[in-house]
């Protein structure tokens, strides 16, 4: 798929008069997300990375008000110039890599209902919002996130490729963690958004590696349970500094498996 406009996504027939209709909410949403946010923030400040916890305040968001894209958006526009475009949740890789290509966020705007408080098989608004986008503030992080983005959609008819691609999402963007002042901190979504994954992956029970993108490309993950293993940057430099290495490795790891199936 070749991007020539960074408008196209808003021409793309499945986000077609996509947009959060906040009027829509309904007290049992209020009340979930007022939920699961106190639930939650109570367990970040000596656990989530700095960036977050900065993030979270220059967005916006707070327990008494589900997360207002169009507000967000304009907070964005002014730190490192992202966007929040609304997906009907699930979507192809092709529009997922694209949008964030363009510095635009995917994010459902559907809430779990208060019986599914603890699990979701899909992720919904709280996770997209509340754990990820704050450290759309930070300017590395969303340039690594961007850049990333790039390299896939060269790739995007390589299931391989994307595959080998989805582990280093997964072990950064989902589940990633930093050190900050000698200690480990969280910055990965999938973390933020659990608090028993936010206990578990600071405890002694997981393996913590240092961050490798070789081993990273190599390491299953899993989808319906805790990681067993969780990889360490030492700041948000490292994972843009890091882009040029992936492609090489990527590149590596496609001749290999190339040569697999002759």
């Amino acid at each position: 798929m070749e991007i020539k406009n960074a408008n196209w996504v808003f021409m793309d027939p499945r986000l077609e008069s996509m947009s959060q209709d906040y009027s829509a909410y309904t007290a049992e949403d209020f009340e979930v997300w007022k939920v699961l946010y106190e639930r939650q923030i109570v367990n970040l400040p000596n656990a989530a990375s700095q960036a977050y916890l900065d993030g979270i305040k220059e967005i916006g968001f707070t327990a008494d008000r589900i997360a207002n894209f169009e507000e967000a958006t304009e907070n964005l526009a002014q730190s490192t110039g992202w966007a929040i475009q609304v997906v009907p949740g699930l979507i192809d890789d092709d529009l997922f890599f694209g949008l964030l290509k363009n510095r635009r966020f995917p994010s459902s705007t559907w809430l779990r209902k208060m019986e599914q408080l603890d699990y979701l098989e899909e992720p919904d608004m709280f996770h997209d919002a509340f754990a990820h986008m704050p450290l759309l503030t930070n300017q590395p992080y969303v340039d690594f996130l961007e850049k990333l983005s790039g390299i896939a959609l060269k790739h995007i008819d390589n299931p391989w490729a994307i595959h080998l691609l989805s582990r280093i999402y997964w072990f950064t963007i989902e589940f990633g963690l930093i050190r900050e002042d000698g200690k480990l901190r969280i910055y990965g979504a999938g973390i933020l958004s659990s608090a028993g994954e936010t206990k578990f992956s600071l405890s002694t029970e997981p393996e913590h590696l240092e961050y490798d993108v070789k081993k990273i490309m190599k390491t299953a993950y899993f989808k319906n349970k805790f990681q067993d293993k969780y990889f360490i940057i030492e700041g948000y430099e490292q994972l843009y500094n890091s882009l040029p290495e992936i492609e090489s490795i990527l590149e590596e790891e496609l001749a290999e498996k190339a040569r697999e199936q002759e």
